[in-house]
């Protein structure tokens, strides 16, 4: 007898998820490294043209190794449907593109990572797409901005690298009223710490590249949403623009997703860790973490999330000079603009991931010249803060490290 696998448990989920095995009984996951597929006869490959048998086409439309990995992630974020595409980028842009057209209106939170917010800032407008930038943890802005009609939100939550978070359900409740799907960034939080679609959210994405890989691999992207709007919506776009995730790229994040848990339930238990030790260090002038005590928002943190991340982002004295000075007497941590990786990864956002949004708007988001973001790995907490307490080090004048010891 065969198990529903969504009975199972996440952990058993991420494991067992989306198998589908061979006449060969293979134990891991087939990877499937062609471009195309052979047909019984002409009939057979008209009729799938036509849409009425199944049989796979090509692989830029659906591939058996990329729908293992849809499936799998269909049953731990709790969607209808999945697809799959080359970077966490193209599966962002696809949710966007594939729903808008020419006359409609986005309204985002400013706080996004510098790319989903040059697509809203730049992008779209070329397309005759108006755009609209709100404080995302403002809700009186939210209902300003989606007081008239909207046809798409975007949001991130918690966000890059600030870790600022949005109220999803009353946001939700906003976007609809106005006519609007939200669209969320959830790779900060993982399907295991929060789940959008249950929140209000119609849509959410993700860069596979991230936690899902785990191991600084691969690049991939997800976008999960109800069947008929990947059906009828998304589908079209990307069987006709191409963002399509390589076999490969898949096989390894089927691989990479099995020990999800285990790795965002260690990296996140140690992350809490470090953000506390952080904030009693001599040149750490601020963190941010969602469950700490001085974050403004951490009774909606405990709302929406069942755990804190892996992300810890905290500024230092001195401002860019400081920065640098830390990052590079790191001898453990390494210097990275990627995260959710088991190597413990910090970077600037000033200079790098946000460089280009500009000053202004870094400015309003918070994102100050002293800021290091930090994804916390894999590594013994202890060794992490050994690491980080001898590269602060660097910052704090002799008289008062000593008044401090």
């Amino acid at each position: 007898m065969t198990l529903d696998p969504s009975r199972l448990r996440p952990s058993t989920r991420l494991v067992h998820g989306g198998v589908q095995r061979t006449h060969h009984g293979e134990t891991a996951e087939a990877l499937f490294l062609t471009s195309g597929y052979v047909y019984d006869n002409a009939e057979q490959a008209e009729a799938t043209f036509a849409g009425t048998v199944e049989h796979y086409q090509y692989s830029r439309f659906a591939n058996p190794t990329l729908t293992m990995l849809e499936e799998r992630l269909c049953l731990i974020e709790g969607a209808e449907a999945c697809r799959t595409t080359a970077t966490g980028m193209a599966a962002v842009n696809a949710a966007l593109l594939s729903h808008l057209k020419a006359g409609d209106r986005v309204v985002a939170s400013r706080a996004l990572f510098g790319s989903c917010h040059w697509i809203v800032s730049t992008l779209l407008p070329k397309f005759g797409i108006h755009s609209e930038f709100v404080d995302g943890a403002d809700l009186d802005q939210w209902r300003a901005a989606l007081s008239r009609p909207a046809q798409l939100v975007l949001l991130e939550t918690p966000s890059n690298p600030m870790l600022e978070l949005v109220d999803l359900p009353a946001v939700a409740e906003l976007a609809h009223a106005a006519g609007a799907i939200v669209v969320v960034d959830n790779v900060f939080a993982t399907p295991l710490l929060q789940q959008p679609l249950k929140l209000g959210a119609d849509v959410v994405v993700y860069s596979c590249t991230k936690h899902m890989d785990g191991q600084g691999r691969v690049l991939g992207g997800a976008v999960l949403a109800s069947k008929k709007w990947i059906d009828d919506t998304l589908q079209p776009f990307i069987r006709n623009t191409g963002p399509a995730l390589s076999p490969f790229n898949a096989w390894v994040l089927l691989k990479g997703i099995e020990t999800l848990a285990l790795r965002v339930d260690a990296a996140g238990r140690s992350a809490a860790v470090i953000a506390d030790f952080l904030a009693e260090q001599p040149g750490v002038t601020r963190v941010w973490y969602p469950m700490r005590a001085d974050h403004p928002q951490q009774a909606l943190a405990h709302r929406q999330m069942s755990g804190g991340g892996t992300v810890v982002t905290f500024e230092v004295a001195g401002g860019k000079d400081g920065a640098f000075q830390v990052m590079n007497a790191f001898q453990l941590i390494a210097v990275s603009n990627n995260l959710g990786d088991s190597k413990s990864l910090a970077t600037h956002p000033a200079t790098t991931t946000h460089m280009r949004i500009g000053e202004q708007e870094r400015a309003r988001l918070g994102i100050t010249d002293g800021v290091i973001r930090v994804s916390i790995g894999l590594e013994d907490t202890d060794d992490l803060k050994d690491d980080l307490r001898q590269a602060l080090h660097r910052l704090v004048p002799a008289t008062s490290r000593s008044a401090a010891n």
